[in-house]
């Protein structure tokens, strides 16, 4: 008897960014395909493109793709709406008009009518009024009254990643279905796998620790709307450091494993940090070979940011290390200059966290 082959599951792919979500989904299941990503960034939309197809993505603004085209009928709409007016970290702003991009979200959900819709933002999203207003949109006189949703606070390293990214994840699924629920964690304390490490991760990729180069390889680029943008670099190619002062290199050396800024003699800090003698242990702090990283943020290049140097070697860490500490595989392709590669690696959902959710999906669909 001929085996039946299942059907693709077609996603529709929102603030897409370098396609960590999709790759994510990808990697959860073969079955998933995007149909289409929206991108306001161009050379995140090249990244984009560049692993998932130049015909499948829109570089511009959501409001623009929504006025544009019609927006296709997919099985599972996907997004990161940006969130730096509500993230915990620096300044909030409640009124920073990013803060008012998931009602474009909401409404390419209310016009594709998908089963599934997956929403992930920061940790603090779920205490924002926004977050408030999407929940009224599932109301019986909203714009999404045939839809109901839940949400969980998950961990990245809890699936996987061998990164403690914490994220708001919401799902949401049509009425005529059953509640999907969320993955169960699978690395962890009293689970059937330990927490991925850096060590492990950067061992698991034979990654070099000594790092002397610092320019991207030259002569590639792409034309993306009449820009010629940098590229593409695999992964495994962007193993690139920066250039420190003499004075910087002196303050990592005195920095042990597991240390920070205040193993730092006194007459090397700068005036700002002679007065403070407290505060954050993460500043200048070296990440731990037998843990999994802090978050990977989009500045992960400045060890002046967070615990970003390197367990050993007096730098921070590598856009290959950010990238591996993120899951994506080492032939994944990046467009871009370094700090535009930065800040796709550190916008990205990691991608075993979206192979979890991806996974759970196409079981509930089944």
């Amino acid at each position: 008897m001929a085996k039946i082959t299942p059907p693709p599951i077609l996603t529709l792919d929102l603030f897409a960014g370098a396609g960590g979500l999709s790759e994510g989904f990808r990697e959860g299941s073969a079955r998933f395909s995007a149909v289409r990503a929206v991108e306001m960034d161009a050379a995140a939309a090249a990244t984009y493109a560049s692993n998932h197809g130049d015909a499948v993505v829109f570089t511009g603004p959501i409001e623009d793709w929504l006025a544009q085209e019609e927006v296709p009928s997919v099985d599972i709409v996907l997004g990161g709406p940006p969130c730096q007016g509500f993230s915990t970290l620096g300044k909030q702003d409640a009124e920073d008009v990013r803060n008012l991009l998931w009602r474009q979200y909401a409404e390419t959900v209310r016009r594709a009518q998908p089963k599934y819709f997956v929403v992930e933002n920061v940790a603090a999203f779920t205490k924002s009024p926004q977050f408030e207003d999407f929940r009224r949109e599932t109301s019986a006189t909203g714009m999404l009254s045939n839809y109901s949703f839940d949400w969980r606070v998950l961990n990245s390293a809890d699936y996987g990643a061998a990164q403690a990214r914490k994220r708001t994840v919401i799902i949401g699924w049509r009425d005529d279905l059953d509640a999907p629920g969320f993955p169960e964690p699978t690395h962890g304390p009293g689970r059937a796998k330990r927490h991925v490490t850096v060590g492990q991760a950067f061992e698991q990729r034979g990654m070099t620790a000594a790092v002397g180069t610092i320019d991207l390889p030259i002569n590639r680029a792409r034309d993306i709307g009449g820009r010629a943008v940098s590229g593409p670099y695999r992964a495994a190619e962007l193993h690139v450091t920066r250039y420190y002062t003499e004075l910087s290199r002196q303050r990592f050396a005195h920095i042990p494993e597991k240390g920070n800024r205040f193993d730092i003699p006194y007459e090397l800090l700068p005036e700002c940090w002679k007065k403070h003698t407290s505060g954050s242990a993460d500043v200048m702090g070296r990440l731990h070979w037998d843990k999994p990283s802090v978050t990977v943020r989009t500045e992960f290049f400045k060890p002046e940011k967070g615990r970003y140097l390197h367990p050993v070697e007096d730098r921070a860490l590598t856009h290959y290390e950010a990238a591996t500490l993120q899951g994506f595989p080492d032939d994944y392709l990046f467009m871009g200059s370094k700090i535009e590669i930065a800040r796709q690696i550190g916008n990205a959902v990691p991608i075993p966290l979206g192979a979890a959710i991806g996974r759970h999906l196409a079981r509930s669909l089944d």
